[in-house]
């Protein structure tokens, strides 16, 4: 296998972004963010402001109702719909199928932000996967996907996986301490799993596509490493899906603003201390 290439605003000119366009909010791109659930009602929120400054047109979010109406609120750039939630206060297995059905309107989809890991998070799974649109998935539906392997595996649009190291270890069904010792190894095995783009986060951050390839970001810095930084992350690479990015050229892309972002955050707040919410304002200028 050849060495990862680095992940640098140079590399990046090798994949360019689709030309920002006229027109109105539809011209830029529809993106379904579903995710949430009663204990972690903002992280859909902090998708979606991912999202939206990565250059998304219309933004709809699908949560549990019993949080549909303050994401509402705190979003009024989305149509927010709630969606039956379960005991566990995450998505009900019975909503699914509607899930699905909104999800065959949008361009993109993120999934996973925030949700609980219950009966409707394997379901899901598989039947975004088999819907074969632009599709990133993050946080409860990666515990998910080992059982729906096949469906990604056959996506027409390879899906793209942002696990952390927790998370990979789910995918792989191996030690988390395997993961950190090889991240781009494990990265590369469950990209061939799943015929997945993967993310493997870390201190260095790994991307490798189904083929094997794969780069190395080493920018960021420590102040990424809080509660919701994923979820940011998940809007930008959503966001510029949206947009009509390759799911490579995206996810590129997006771990680039993200780290970039976080180190512009330490040069003007100090290395620790910034909020996740802060990281998508600084991508307009980035991507400017």
């Amino acid at each position: 296998m050849s060495r990862p290439r680095a992940l640098t605003a140079a590399e990046l000119t090798r994949h360019p972004l689709p030309p920002a366009a006229n027109g109105d909010k539809d011209s830029h791109g529809r993106i379904l963010i579903i995710g949430g659930s009663r204990d972690v009602p903002g992280a859909p929120l902090l998708t979606a402001h991912g999202a939206m400054r990565a250059g998304a047109g219309k933004l709809q979010l699908a949560a549990p109702d019993d949080i549909a109406v303050p994401l509402g609120i705190a979003m009024p750039e989305a149509m927010v719909v709630g969606f039956a939630t379960a005991r566990d206060g995450g998505f009900a297995r019975r909503a699914v199928g509607d899930l699905i059905a909104k999800a065959e309107r949008a361009d993109a989809i993120v999934a996973g932000p925030g949700m609980t890991h219950n009966a409707a998070t394997e379901r899901l799974a598989a039947e975004l996967c088999a819907l074969g649109k632009p599709l990133a998935l993050d946080a409860a539906l990666l515990h998910a996907l080992p059982e729906a392997a096949a469906e990604a595996r056959e996506a027409r649009v390879p899906p793209i996986l942002l696990p952390h190291a927790g998370e990979m270890a789910s995918l792989l069904g191996c030690a988390e301490e395997e993961v950190e010792a090889d991240p781009l190894g494990c990265g590369r095995r469950c990209a061939e799993r799943y015929g997945a783009l993967v993310l493997v986060k870390g201190v260095q951050s790994h991307i490798v596509a189904p083929d094997g390839g794969a780069w190395k970001y080493r920018g960021g810095g420590p102040g990424l490493g809080v509660s919701g930084s994923g979820d940011s992350l998940a809007g930008i690479v959503g966001g510029l899906l949206a947009r009509g990015a390759a799911p490579l050229t995206a996810l590129l892309w997006g771990v680039w603003l993200h780290g970039e972002a976080g180190a512009a955050l330490a040069r003007r707040v100090g290395p620790l201390g910034f909020l996740a919410r802060e990281i998508p304002d600084e991508v307009p200028a980035l991507l400017a």
